[in-house]
């Protein structure tokens, strides 16, 4: 499902507000790109841009279904809403300007239904009888779940989907237009429970934060819990809190899909993931890495003192090596083990099937053996 990672420099077409901290940005892909940024509705993209000096990347997930223009050419949205302290979401909040060109890396990531609908996708894969699906999102998290929720709905006739979907407020609420062209075409098949921390609704149910108590509550009344896929999209603690209670109500592991922006863990921006300098000391103990990324080799030392991820490593040997996030989140990084043992930390975004055939997460993996072989390129 993963294309192989590249950046490409692409133009802004169009910047809509969505909310007074979050911006629609749209990319128009020239036709003879148009087939590498095709893409499965729930899937991300990387940007990537220096700021005042310094090289920022960030993962945003792809907001709309794709669309073709009649040049041949391509057109990618994605939502980003503005964090506190966040270098990239504020500066595309606040000056970034139609005209202005953003390397864009094509699309990747697994947060995808099984039903697969895009330009280039046989529409049969969508399958045949009637099924439903449940997202609960919060915030931004929305962003993949509207790309999804289109795409599905509009694969067959009979298909269902329902929305929880969590915020602040109303004025905090992403894509409210389209939630409501969606209830509007489709208000037999859509249905979107609004759930406000700090608002009052008429049903209480729909008032507060989702702990276990309400997510408990409209699991038995609001909800289907036979959906026959559930996708999770927002902070750590809600998405967790959902996995562990969809688990204990006997859901299949493999019906529930979830995506993380952050893990709201310290040390996950990757600002310290730069490639750092690190000393090796006359007569240190090392770890040898290699890596194989387009077609070449690379081989890097690495103090044991250090305790460097693979990443950091890497990218004193090649900038060009691949990674968003570096917190375990997006995908980007991943990378096939060939040879040697490793520990990795986190893994919120590799499949159980790509870890038992090797892959993992360079930016949350060490080494634990003398020698470790990676292969970016698998």
């Amino acid at each position: 499902m993963n294309k192989k990672v590249s950046f490409n420099p692409l133009p802004v077409s169009g910047i809509r507000r969505l909310t007074d901290d979050a911006v629609e940005v749209s990319f128009e892909v020239p036709a003879e790109l148009a087939d590498d940024y095709n893409y499965i509705p729930g899937q991300y993209v990387a940007l990537r841009k220096d700021i005042d000096g310094q090289e920022v990347r960030r993962s945003y997930s792809i907001c709309a279904v794709p669309e073709r223009l009649p040049t041949g050419a391509s057109v990618i949205k994605v939502g980003i809403k503005r964090n506190l302290g966040g270098v990239f979401s504020t500066w595309a909040n606040t000056e970034l300007q139609v005209g202005d060109t953003i390397d864009v890396m094509n699309p990747q990531g697994a947060f995808t239904s099984r039903t697969h609908v895009t330009f280039l996708n046989d529409p049969s894969a969508a399958g045949k009888g009637k099924k439903h699906l449940v997202a609960v999102a919060a915030g931004s998290g929305v962003t993949p779940i509207m790309a999804i929720a289109v795409a599905f709905l509009e694969a067959a006739d009979d298909h269902t989907f329902e929305l929880v979907y969590a915020n602040k407020g109303a004025g905090d609420v992403m894509f409210a237009e389209e939630i409501g062209d969606l209830k509007d075409k489709y208000p037999s098949r859509f249905a979107v429970h609004h759930v406000l921390s700090r608002e009052n609704r008429v049903n209480p149910l729909f008032t507060g934060r989702i702990d276990s108590e309400r997510l408990e509550s409209l699991l038995d009344n609001v909800l289907d819990s036979g959906a026959d896929e559930w996708f999770l999209c927002g902070p750590f603690e809600l998405v967790q809190l959902c996995r562990d209670t969809l688990s204990a109500r006997g859901v299949p592991e493999d019906r529930v899909r979830f995506e993380l922006f952050t893990t709201g863990k310290p040390g996950d921006a990757p600002a310290g993931q730069q490639g750092r300098e690190v000393e090796i000391k006359e007569g240190e103990d090392i770890f040898k890495i290699k890596f194989t990324l387009d077609g070449l080799t690379g081989e890097v030392e690495s103090p044991v003192s250090a305790h460097e991820t693979v990443l950091n490593a890497a990218l004193r040997k090649r900038s060009d090596v691949p990674f968003a996030c570096a917190g375990g989140v997006c995908g980007t990084c991943r990378a096939r083990v060939v040879e040697g043992e490793y520990e990795m930390d986190e893994n919120y975004a590799l499949e159980p099937d790509e870890v038992e055939r090797g892959y993992v997460l360079t930016c949350q993996t060490r080494p634990t053996s003398s020698c470790l072989t990676v292969d970016f390129d698998s």
